[in-house]
């Protein structure tokens, strides 16, 4: 039945294919290995920026450093998966977990301060990762969380596959908060958590409605296929 679940909730967003994905506790991760280092990193990166900002709620861009940091990730990846499907080289999970991890870790560099500007009603006028300090534990916990991927992760067995799950739904509920933010009776009018949550639960049901439509799209263009 996990296995089934975890099967569709990725299988709008990714190919799935076995040989690109891992396995734990005998259940195929619902995306495969790249996807698992975005969305895993995503969350990695978030929570790590939120205990750092202590609830500032800052919302200023990084450092511009950071940002190169963010952007190299970026090309990163996107170099490994072209030059990879173009057979220019071989790539391998580990690699493709590294590289999207990367970017998962960038991605909230960005999401962040745009998400404190529109949800808080009185946003923090510091940025992202401002110290140095701040900044050097951020760049060190990326290696850290590869490490605990590769090694530590799959000790969970099926609960690999569940934390993925978990990250996914997050990552979109977070991104998802960008737009809640923008309507009008939810835009600036949290002062904290408890007053966050009906722009959370819309974030969350739009979550829902996509991952929806993109396995039922999917559906759609497999059986089209099919009758070619």
């Amino acid at each position: 039945m996990l296995d089934v679940v975890m099967h569709w909730l990725g299988f709008g967003l990714c190919h799935q294919l076995a040989d690109r994905s891992f396995i734990a506790g005998g259940v195929q991760l619902p995306v495969c290995a790249r996807d698992t280092g975005i969305y895993i990193g995503f969350v990695a990166s978030l929570l790590l920026i939120a205990l750092l900002d202590r609830g500032k709620h800052s919302s200023r861009m990084p450092p511009a450093w950071i940002l190169g940091v963010g952007a190299a990730a970026v090309i990163a990846m996107a170099w490994d998966g072209a030059t990879s499907y173009l057979g220019l080289r071989e790539t391998t999970n580990l690699i493709r977990l590294a590289t999207g991890l990367g970017v998962g870790f960038a991605l909230p560099l960005i999401v962040v301060p745009v998400v404190n500007a529109e949800l808080w009603e009185h946003p923090g006028g510091g940025g992202v990762l401002g110290s140095a300090w701040q900044a050097v534990l951020w760049l060190a916990s990326m290696p850290i969380a590869f490490a605990v991927l590769v090694w530590g992760a799959p000790l969970l067995g099926a609960g690999y596959a569940v934390l993925t799950a978990a990250c996914i739904v997050l990552t979109f509920t977070t991104v998802n908060l960008i737009v809640v933010s923008l309507v009008p009776r939810l835009s600036r009018a949290a002062q904290g958590l408890r007053d966050a949550w009906p722009a959370l639960v819309v974030a969350f049901a739009v979550t829902a409605v996509e991952l929806t439509v993109a396995a039922s799209l999917r559906l759609v263009l497999l059986s089209t296929a099919s009758q070619r």
